[in-house]
């Protein structure tokens, strides 16, 4: 599985600080003093397995038989350990190259992936009056600032010599004076502090939902309506907040429904504004209202909304003016607003005609917005510190890259379930149903603003993500999830040339859903190399993997899709050029590349046959804009699961090698090349694509007993064609199977739906469409593949 491992619980307990007194000790040596230890330190000695040479020709089996780690900085050991755990911030080079021309030489990506706001098991909390900060760059003191002596710190970004305050001087957890060095602060390179009033512009502001909901004809029809209710419901003591959380709802079809739900009313009342035009709100002190409150009738309309709309003809959709109504409604206090729509706009501002031409579906023109209206209402909305989120449940086309706008800029998020119908598709509802709910309940950050920084001498240049750049290096985030990631690029400015290390800092200042202004800081601290051999030891495939793909989805709107897809190609052709005319030492026949990199060429294969990317008129607009969505927003420890699928063999796994994780015994069947030959009927098969789905092959020759046992059923003839879920039988191989699709499906936030399918199954040809290592019709094996890149590296 190209996946990330979990990280490591950081554990320290949040304190409140107070000053007793002790005698201060010397510290241990820091980045500043290190250039004798680290210069002894040779990153090919430290990593050969990195080096090691591989013909890609002759070695079929790439594949590691679990998750990829991260290739681990070559620091000295009391640095590595106090490091950013990879799966919260990580760089595609692990080296950085001293100039901007050895890294041009190296024609390797050089940038950051974040996940800023990732759950975390624990997280040290620092309760201070004062946060210790360089008075230059403003920087937070962190595990890779250098202790000159008891009163005074060097800044690792600008290198800025500072006081240490008298409040730093006492440690909370050893409860000693004199160790500034043992600080919280200077111990994680993850921590959160709770911020003083001088990091507030105003009062932090409550927990605040809207939701507005489609009623036209053809959202009742869908029955996605109930779901939304029911969902809302079950959840509605479970939505972060406190005693200060407001709600509201507005419905809307051709007119647009507020819902008066003050205190002391007997039942919720309707106002319907008919005037699309000039869009008001008939009552603004009583359409958002405290739930804590209001508890009795906000439950009251969910209980009653879906019948309200039930026999409804209208088939108008006025999405425009509602959210503008959404906008005025929510601009004094900010907070988020979840979009639920079934169709193409059609009435008032923001209306839009149908572009999915079958003979465009690849076009740049048609990847771009049709009109700036939901980006300029977006850019608004982020004014307020309002995010809006957009569920899109239509069998029809919606045209997402112009909705989209309204997430992508406001820092919301895009979910997007085709086909919806409650009845005629079971899979898509329960994928939504598990979806809303870790949505409705998931950790969310209030009016958040992040800056990264970096070492003097590096530069950051490019964004990508749902956010909207406020100056050069700070995003503003309206709201953050927990499953938001983001991307960077970068470039070398001033030679690092008398540099041991650099390092990279990630600020995230929020409100929590309680009303805590918080700083969560992350630092990531790399070694700086003079050799081309020791960045591409050092070089992080997935990290690459990531920030190219981003990098592709923009070119395939600014460009096209077949730029986009030439430029992958070319990056894997740039990269093992250089690793050939300037690392390898003799030269040898064959494709060769670096072991740490011998994974690009087979990812790079496949990508670009993702609907992301896949060229021709068989993916509809929408599956291609969706599939964009998610290269750019995922965190890399989720968009691994999409950019490859993984195959797992299930007929055999009690021989498969188990192992304890959370006190569960989860057997851990190898990965398995993406062939058809590794296909056979007498096995059952595990296809794992990561976003929506997991394929459950069954091979018709399959031993009748592992039927009986795990599907319940006595012959492959008897396996339903439409079946979605593994009965619970009380067997060892139930129990294994369940158990291990289940770990699989704890990884990742979204829900993945398990399709049952035969060798006569209609879903045959999609999962034979990620079988990337064969031939097809369009494109060349992977194989051919290979040989094509070694013609041109080779020229």
């Amino acid at each position: 599985m190209l996946g990330v491992p979990k990280p490591s619980p950081v554990l320290l307990p949040p304190q409140p600080y107070s000053l007793p007194s002790q005698q201060y000790q010397q510290p241990p040596i820091g980045p500043a003093q290190l250039s004798s230890s680290l210069a002894a330190l040779s990153l090919q000695a430290q990593a050969p397995e990195a080096l090691r040479v591989v013909n890609l020709l002759q070695e079929r089996n790439l594949l590691p038989p679990g998750p990829i780690p991260a290739p681990t900085p070559c620091l000295p050991q009391d640095l590595q350990k106090l490091n950013c755990n990879p799966e919260v911030f990580r760089c595609t080079l692990t080296s950085i190259p001293q100039t901007q021309s050895l890294l041009n030489k190296a024609r390797l990506p050089l940038g950051l992936l974040l996940h800023p706001f990732k759950d975390l098991s624990q997280l040290p909390v620092v309760t201070s009056s004062s946060i210790v900060r360089c008075r230059s760059c403003r920087t937070y003191i962190n595990p890779f600032v250098s202790f000159l002596d008891q009163r005074r710190w060097k800044c690792n970004l600008c290198y800025r010599v500072n006081d240490v305050p008298e409040e730093f001087m006492y440690n909370p957890v050893s409860r000693s004076y004199g160790e500034p060095h043992k600080r919280p602060e200077v111990q994680n390179a993850t921590i959160e502090f709770i911020a003083p009033s001088e990091y507030m512009l105003r009062p932090p502001q409550p927990a605040v939902y809207l939701f507005v909901l489609d009623v036209s004809h053809n959202a009742v029809e869908t029955g996605y309506i109930d779901v939304v209710c029911q969902s809302l419901l079950e959840n509605l003591n479970s939505l972060p907040g406190d005693s200060r959380t407001k709600i509201g709802f507005i419905t809307f079809d051709s007119m647009i429904h507020f819902y008066n739900l003050q205190e002391g009313l007997s039942q919720p009342q309707m106002l319907i504004v008919s005037d699309t035009e000039d869009i008001f709100l008939p009552t603004p002190d009583s359409l958002l209202v405290n739930l804590s409150e209001c508890k009795e009738l906000v439950q009251d309309l969910l209980k009653s909304l879906p019948q309200m709309f039930a026999k409804t003809m209208e088939t108008q959709s006025a999405l425009g003016p509602a959210l503008q109504a959404a906008f005025k409604l929510m601009s004094p206090t900010g907070g988020r607003v979840s979009i639920f729509q079934t169709q193409l706009p059609t009435l008032g501002i923001g209306a839009l005609g149908s572009r999915e031409d079958p003979n465009q579906r690849s076009s740049a023109k048609h990847l771009s917005p049709a009109t700036d209206f939901y980006k300029k209402l977006a850019l608004d909305c982020s004014g307020q510190q309002v995010a809006v989120d957009l569920f899109l449940l239509s069998a029809q086309y919606c045209d997402l890259a112009t909705l989209g706008c309204i997430s992508r800029y406001s820092a919301g998020s895009v979910f997007f379930y085709p086909s919806y119908h409650n009845q005629h598709t079971p899979a898509q509802t329960e994928r939504f149903q598990k979806d809303l709910k870790r949505y409705l309940t998931r950790k969310i950050g209030f009016e958040a603003v992040m800056r990264i920084r970096c070492t003097k001498g590096l530069s950051i240049h490019t964004f990508h993500g749902n956010f909207f750049v406020r100056s050069t290096d700070l995003l503003s985030l309206p709201n953050i999830n927990p499953d938001a990631g983001f991307a960077v690029q970068m470039s070398i400015e001033e030679n690092l040339l008398d540099m041991q290390v650099v390092s990279f800092q990630a600020a995230l200042l929020y409100t929590s859903s309680k009303g805590e202004r918080r700083i969560r800081v992350h630092t990531l601290c790399l070694p700086v190399v003079n050799s081309i051999s020791d960045i591409f030891a050092g070089a992080d495939v997935q990290a690459i993997t990531g920030l190219l793909a981003s990098m592709a989805v923009d070119r395939s709107v600014t460009a096209s899709l077949t730029d986009a897809r030439d430029a992958m190609t070319n990056a894997v052709i740039d990269s093992l050029t250089s690793y050939r005319t300037s690392v390898l030492a003799i030269q040898q026949p064959g494709l060769l590349a670096p072991a740490c990199l011998r994974l690009l060429p087979l990812v790079f294969r496949y990508i670009p046959y993702k609907k992301a990317f896949r060229t021709g008129t068989s993916t509809r607009l929408d599956d291609r804009v969706f599939a964009m969505c998610q290269l750019k927003c995922q965190p890399l420890a989720y968009l691994m699961y999409l950019v490859h699928p993984s195959l797992y063999r299930l007929d055999t796994l009690i021989n498969e090698g188990p192992q304890n994780i959370d006190d569960h015994i989860i057997s851990q069947p190898r990965v398995l090349q993406l062939s058809v030959e590794k296909l056979i009927r007498e096995g059952v098969f595990l296809m794992d694509t990561g976003s929506v789905s997991f394929y459950f092959w069954v091979g018709r020759n399959c031993n009748p007993v592992f039927l009986r046992q795990v599907l319940g059923v006595q012959s492959y003839a008897d396996v339903p064609l439409n079946m979605n879920h593994l009965p619970e039988l009380d067997t060892a191989e139930s129990g294994r199977t369940r158990a291990f699709i289940g770990w699989l499906r704890e990884q990742r936030p979204f829900y993945s739906v398990l399709h049952v399918i035969g060798e006569e199954s209609p879903l045959k040809s999609i999962f034979m469409q990620n079988m990337i290592e064969d031939r097809t019709e369009s494109a060349l094996s992977y194989y051919e593949f290979l040989l094509h890149v070694q013609q041109q590296v080779s020229k």
